[in-house]
């Protein structure tokens, strides 16, 4: 049986990867530091044998080589990702996404790990002047995440020069679905909750994306993993069809079921520093090991939305 450390595993896309795994017979061990995961996230595994939940930081060493005994692999999905925070924090990026990758490589070495699965991000190719974006493109850094990101990526591949180790890097934009508490969606049915009649939206909604069911994104990670053995395994994951966020918009309030809603725009190509206002990315490489998208964008946006009105309301209730 293998046995998988998954860091961030009390995360959205992490308890997701966490479900999969065990599903497919690995033990997992997951690290988190409750900044942003929660336990309820797994607890419908609550008594499962083969989970063991360990709550840590990366950014010290030896809490993830204490974590990683045994394993064969880690899935490496802890990160800080709130751009809008590194506007003003200039070190979080750099202190949970390139040195605790670094912990995590360290620990690999430690314990003669060999696979290193992890979560990268489409904000590493900055505002992309080739669409759809290939894996080779390289843009100018427009975020503190995205170069962070980066910083992890080539850290990563610099070890497996180093050491007996093999790299695989998912580059997503944005994924949807249950457990996810931020983002547009979350952000516009708090806004809409105190005010119906009304929605900000950030910058003019026009910008373009790719909504990744997290379902999705789970099948394209494993599927790099089990059919790509090269010493570094680059992949993009997304869609080959974009949604604006007015889009986005227009599916919150009809799942609410308001009417005459005014969009008040905060102007401006991007919602905040960092926004990328396209991501279009080239899926053909994953593509060419079997891997397509199952579930539509539109289908993704409504289902999450659902699911985040129950969420809201379920908290309140809870409050």
């Amino acid at each position: 049986m293998r046995r998988a450390l998954v860091t961030g595993g009390l995360g959205f896309i992490g308890s997701h990867l966490v479900d999969r795994l065990l599903r497919d017979g690995w033990e997992v061990v997951v690290l988190d530091n409750l900044l942003t995961g929660r336990r309820s996230n797994l607890e419908h595994q609550k008594g499962n044998p083969r989970l063991q939940i360990r709550e840590g930081d990366i950014r010290h060493l030896q809490t993830v080589v204490s974590a990683s005994v045994g394993c064969d692999a880690v899935f490496h999905l802890a990160a800080h990702a709130l751009m809008r925070v590194s506007l003003g924090d200039h070190r979080a990026d750099l202190d949970h996404n390139v040195i605790g990758t670094l912990n995590v490589l360290e620990s690999m070495s430690a314990n003669k790990i060999s696979d290193l699965v992890f979560a990268s991000t489409s904000a590493l190719y900055g505002e992309a002047e080739v669409v759809p974006t290939p894996e080779d493109y390289s843009g100018v850094q427009t975020s503190l995440y995205g170069a962070a990101k980066l910083a992890a990526e080539a850290y990563a591949s610099a070890f497996v020069q180093l050491t007996p180790m093999k790299f695989w890097a998912f580059r997503f934009g944005t994924v949807l679905g249950e457990r996810c508490r931020r983002g547009a969606i979350w952000d516009f049915e708090h806004k809409l909750l105190k005010n119906p009649s009304e929605l900000e939206i950030l910058g003019d909604g026009k910008q373009s994306k790719d909504y990744l069911s997290v379902s999705d994104c789970i099948d394209g990670i494993m599927v790099g993993y089990e059919k790509s053995s090269e010493p570094v395994n680059i992949f993009n994951l997304g869609l080959q069809e974009q949604t604006t966020v007015d889009d986005v918009a227009d599916i919150v309030i009809e799942e609410m079921g308001l009417s005459n809603v005014r969009k008040r725009y905060t102007g401006g190509v991007r919602g905040w520093i960092g926004d990328n206002p396209v991501v279009y990315l080239s899926i053909k490489r994953i593509q060419a090991l079997g891997w397509k998208p199952k579930v539509s964008p539109a289908e993704t946006i409504r289902s999450t939305a659902r699911w985040t009105l129950e969420e809201i309301g379920g908290d309140r209730r809870a409050a």
